[in-house]
């Protein structure tokens, strides 16, 4: 299968100062897809500008015609599947059903605790994930939906006419652990990961690099436990949150030899940040443009 490249477009500018002219530049570039982060806020970007994801989808819905626009990732952190799965649907017919709904178990930073709640620990975030999958999957294919939940309840919740992908808009989901694997291997359309984050800090590349086949290795038999074949799903790797960090961006060949690699191990798609001067994703612009535009090519 071919490797698609995509991107990744923090929401940190205004829209009239830079960010509409990102999203139309990454359509220019050829990339398959732009996504954004889906938080209130995030880590060094807490006290500085940021914008809201589907909001920021909705324009660059109407600021591009062919690019597929996404979430990395939505979470049950701060979102209700029913006032979700009313945006999501109005999105999906703005951009023509250009939509991809990433969404996983969320973490323990800012949008942990933004409403005024306690951090949840693992297990109540897998616990929530586990309703929150299947009740948004639901609400996105049947005109009305009535559901007591633990967590998340809906009352005759109607999304008509629902979405111009049919059944649903697919779903990306991330997820390591086997609850995770479980709901993406039945839901998803895609699956979604970082590598290990155990590695980051002082992991080698090759032991990512085993880090990441054996999670693959572990989605196909989540996927064999409930009879699919998940060997032609999309998997989709997210860069910058392993230990090659911003190594891959700094040519060319670097590029194509880390997604290469990472090709081989089943990946059909590859994020990379949009450059940001000053802040973990800083990038040469140059470079960074001349891999969208080549590297497909060259990794076919």
């Amino acid at each position: 299968m071919s490797l698609r490249l995509s991107t990744v477009i923090l929401p940190y500018r205004r829209w009239n100062e830079g960010g509409r002219s990102a999203w139309q530049r990454a359509e220019d570039l050829g990339f398959h897809t732009a996504y954004t982060y889906d938080h209130l806020s995030w880590r060094s970007f807490r006290d500085g500008p940021w914008f809201g994801a589907l909001p920021t989808l909705t324009a660059a819905a109407c600021a591009t015609e062919r690019m597929r626009l996404g979430t990395l990732v939505t979470s049950p952190n701060f979102r209700h599947p029913v006032a979700l799965a009313k945006e999501l649907i109005s999105l999906d017919d703005i951009s023509g059903g250009r939509v991809t709904l990433g969404v996983g178990a969320g973490g323990t930073g800012f949008d942990a605790t933004a409403l005024g709640q306690d951090p949840w620990t693992p297990r109540e975030r897998a616990d929530r994930l586990a309703e929150f999958v299947p009740l948004l999957d639901r609400l996105l294919t049947e005109d009305s939906v009535s559901c007591e939940g633990d967590f998340y309840s809906a009352h005759e919740a109607r999304n008509i006419p629902g979405c111009v992908q049919r059944p649903r808009l697919p779903f990306a989901v991330a997820a390591t652990g086997p609850r995770g694997l479980g709901l993406a291997a039945r839901y998803g359309q895609a699956w979604v990961t970082t590598g290990d984050p155990r590695l980051y800090e002082s992991g080698t590349p090759e032991q990512s690099v085993r880090a990441l086949r054996g999670q693959v290795e572990k989605l196909g038999d989540a996927g064999a436990a409930m009879g699919r074949d998940v060997t032609g799903m999309d998997k989709i790797l997210l860069t910058g949150f392993t230990p090659d960090r911003g190594r891959p961006l700094e040519s060319l060949d670097s590029f194509v030899d880390f997604a290469g690699r990472h090709q081989e191990l089943g990946f059909t798609e590859i994020v990379i940040h949009w450059p940001i001067p000053d802040s973990d994703f800083a990038a040469d612009e140059k470079v960074f443009e001349q891999i969208a535009l080549e590297a497909p090519a060259r990794l076919g």
